[in-house]
């Protein structure tokens, strides 16, 4: 192998069956295009966001934790019903 065809990246040819068993949410995607290029695109796109975000270079919106707004009334009733479930037993 000389070093023009070491440079070359060869490409690659990927065929597969997927059935919906096996992972219902991406068989449901791909069947949304025809056979032939849409799919293969849809897949290739697919494929492409998951590696950006498995390599952390964005992530998705439903993987931010949402905080609520605290609220001063609520944190005093929610330490007493806590420290009362440890306290003392009742007597009967």
């Amino acid at each position: 192998m000389n070093e023009l065809t070491r440079d070359k990246a060869k490409a690659v040819r990927l065929v597969f069956e997927l059935e919906r068993a096996e992972n219902p949410r991406l068989y449901d995607e791909l069947m949304r295009f025809p056979q032939g290029v849409k799919r293969v695109n849809r897949l290739r796109v697919l494929a492409y966001d998951g590696l950006l975000a498995q390599h952390g270079v964005f992530s998705f919106a439903a993987a931010v934790p949402v905080t609520a707004p605290a609220r001063e009334d609520a944190v005093p009733r929610a330490a007493t019903v806590t420290n009362e479930v440890f306290g003392p037993g009742l007597a009967e």
